[in-house]
């Protein structure tokens, strides 16, 4: 079914891709939108939580939801900033111990999804998101 929505067929697409990634990294406790915060933090770090969420392209409220549970598994820490008013995320020893184990199932979801989709045509839509995610679209 091909729908004219831009941003229902993105989400439909991203809820399809989600379920694979989900279901792939469930073994190490972890949802696909965790382990990206995770890899982010643990490229990013000492990251602030509002420059964590300009990144992921979420609000600061939602990127506080999603740091919540990976805090209270000892994933990462949140420390004060350097003007005590912001909030530093910082990775664990834990949190990179699961990182390193869920990156193999991350990597099996990554090669699933080729095999469906193709590696040339992941790629150009990798390139093609990349793109869209740059553009502000309130303020064009």
């Amino acid at each position: 079914m091909v729908v004219r929505c831009n941003c229902y067929s993105l989400r439909r697409a991203a809820r399809r891709a989600t379920q694979l990634y989900d279901q792939l990294l469930a073994p190490c406790g972890l949802k696909a939108t965790q382990y990206m915060v995770l890899e982010e933090v643990a490229r990013l770090q000492p990251i602030s939580l509002g420059a964590l969420a300009r990144q992921m392209i979420m609000e600061r409220a939602t990127i506080g939801k999603n740091i919540r549970p990976l805090e209270s598994s000892g994933y990462v820490r949140v420390v004060a900033g350097e003007d005590r008013r912001s909030r530093e995320v910082l990775l664990t020893d834990e949190g990179r111990r699961v990182l390193e184990l869920a990156k193999y199932k991350w990597q099996k979801a990554q090669e699933i999804f080729e095999s469906e989709v193709g590696e040339k045509e992941s790629d150009v839509l990798r390139q093609m998101l990349s793109e869209v995610a740059s553009i502000d679209f309130l303020s064009a």
